[in-house]
């Protein structure tokens, strides 16, 4: 089941959180780690920017056909995902 879209933005700042201050002792190469890490960060920050221009575009009367066409999915999928973010900007 889809998880909604303040789930998957909460879930993204849990896990930079905890990767923030996390230095691994037990491997010798922490790089690929440091590059998790990093990528969860922008996950985070691709979400939210997603998020906002998700709310621009419906506030400019963009349907949300047209919204679920630009992310790769259905109309209906869009307006599920982001209708609460759309509503509440």
């Amino acid at each position: 089941m889809p998880r909604s879209l303040q789930e998957i933005l909460e879930h993204a700042d849990q896990l930079e959180r905890r990767f923030a201050d996390h230095e691994p002792a037990d491997v010798r190469d922490a790089e690929p780690l440091h590059a998790l890490r990093d990528a969860v960060t922008e996950r985070a920050a691709t979400e939210r920017r997603i998020s906002e221009a998700v709310t621009n575009a419906r506030q400019a009367g963009v349907s949300w056909s047209a919204i679920g066409g630009m992310l790769g999915t259905s109309g209906e999928a869009a307006r599920k995902r982001y209708a609460v973010s759309a509503k509440t900007a």
